[in-house]
């Protein structure tokens, strides 16, 4: 009979107990070098969900064809942040204006792809895969996570937010965890769950932040619980010799493990619960426990705490603006400006805000004309923002033209491939070279003031 250990080290030669991407041994075998701890950049890629009004967020202000188009959600001149000669930033994005007025914040403008999808799911895989014809199944930062730099002890990829692993993160040999701060902390491992964590995937370990702070961690341990430390031990206490999936497993879980007591104890004393919100206490915020605001400041705490993390993935919801659009996409930007904004403010203060770089992007933006309902219809070109010390900020791209005769079918036309995008930030901050995450060479876009080294692109 197989003692727990042999069966163990059994389990692990011939099963995926941790199948967390595409082929393991590949991670094991071509490991990229390691990153400097407290010298690695980190992108944090915001997804704005349902398709983000790229005309009213910069807005033309200068254009009477915009305001005829768009009698009652046209953005009024005296309502923007001016940018540049008739155009503006959406007056609701205030949070972005000390970023803006320090040159730190790129707006790419007429952004897209060829022949434009307009299905919500679809378009969101091309982006996420930046494969247009959408014959890959893989993401641009899951290949991109396999070849660069990240510290051997660290997990150099986080997902926070509810829902799926985004296909942008699919695709990595080095697994990337999904954690959920409105669920308690959880573990899964091969489809089993230890500790209170909600349904997911077998394929991932998925992780949420817990929404009290614990008085007696041992007392409020449950049996399962306790069996997941027994496996963790039992999983550390393997030989690390024999490679491939036995030593990817038992470091990758090691790490999982590791991160979860991090986390707690990051979040430990900075709660308070009141009757119908709790609230984080850095030094100089408070922040609401929901939504991108608490989420980013999460990010922001794991930056100064040294994970390790290169990439952070997030998203906001609710750009599907059909009918009566004007107020929520207002709030939604709102909520957008204030969050990056005191995102960055958290990182200034240790000096870690000149590593990171923040994106947003969104699956398509929306057509000119507004519709009968007071909201917009699915469209084509949108905008995204770059933020962050290291950007070169300002205008990167013309604006869309409005005219009949400048327009596709009543939609604007992209004149920026968000490729160049990925391709800038790939070679020039995640030092990562684009050609072989991209399977093509773009050129680089003006959006960082130190260009991408060559190196990453010989």
């Amino acid at each position: 009979m197989f003692t727990r250990r042999e069966f163990l080290e059994q389990s692990l030669k011939t099963s995926s107990l941790v199948a967390l991407g595409s082929t393991v041994p590949v991670f094991v075998a071509n490991a990229a070098d390691a990153a400097m701890p407290g010298k690695e950049t980190v992108l944090v890629v915001v997804q704005l969900t349902g398709g983000n009004d790229g005309l009213n967020t910069v807005v033309p202000f200068e254009d009477d064809d915009y305001y005829k188009a768009r009698p009652t959600i046209a953005v009024k001149q005296q309502q923007t942040i001016k940018v540049a000669d008739g155009i503006g930033l959406n007056g609701t994005l205030g949070g972005l204006r000390p970023l803006h007025e320090r040159g730190e914040l790129a707006i790419v403008q007429g952004v897209g792809y060829p022949n434009p999808n307009r299905s919500h799911f679809e378009s969101m895989d091309v982006w996420n895969s930046a494969d247009p014809k959408r014959k890959r199944t893989d993401g641009w930062l899951g290949r991109g996570l396999t070849l660069m730099k990240a510290r051997p002890t660290g997990i150099p990829a986080f997902h926070i937010g509810e829902g799926d692993l985004p296909l942008a993160l699919k695709g990595s040999t080095a697994g990337v965890p999904s954690m959920n701060t409105s669920k308690p902390f959880g573990l899964e491992l091969g489809g089993e769950s230890f500790g209170n964590s909600y349904a997911a995937s077998p394929r991932r370990r998925r992780f949420a932040v817990k929404e009290k702070v614990e008085t007696d961690s041992s007392a409020a341990e449950v049996p399962r619980v306790r069996a997941h430390k027994s496996l963790i031990s039992d999983v550390a206490q393997l030989s690390s010799t024999t490679g491939g999936m036995q030593d990817f497993v038992r470091r990758t879980t090691l790490q999982t493990y590791t991160s979860i007591d991090r986390l707690k104890e990051l979040m430990k004393g900075e709660t308070t619960s009141g009757d119908d919100e709790r609230r984080f206490l850095p030094a100089r915020y408070r922040y609401r426990f929901s939504g991108l605001l608490s989420e980013l400041n999460l990010v922001a705490r794991m930056i100064q705490a040294g994970f390790g993390t290169r990439i952070f993935y997030l998203r906001l919801d609710g750009f599907d603006t059909h009918g009566d659009q004007l107020a929520d996409h207002n709030g939604l930007l709102q909520t957008l400006g204030y969050a990056v904004s005191q995102f960055f403010e958290t990182l200034k203060g240790g000096g870690d805000g000149k590593r990171v770089v923040l994106m947003t992007f969104s699956e398509f933006g929306r057509r000119v004309r507004e519709n009968g309902s007071r909201g917009t219809d699915h469209g084509s070109g949108s905008c995204l923002f770059v933020a962050g010390p290291a950007v070169k900020g300002g205008l990167v791209g013309k604006h869309p033209g409005l005219k009949p005769a400048e327009l596709d079918s009543g939609d604007v036309k992209f004149h920026t491939d968000f490729r160049r995008v990925y391709a800038t930030l790939l070679d020039g901050w995640l030092e990562c070279d684009s050609r072989r995450v991209l399977d093509n060479d773009f050129a680089h876009l003006p959006l960082l003031k130190k260009p991408a080294k060559t190196a990453a692109r010989d």
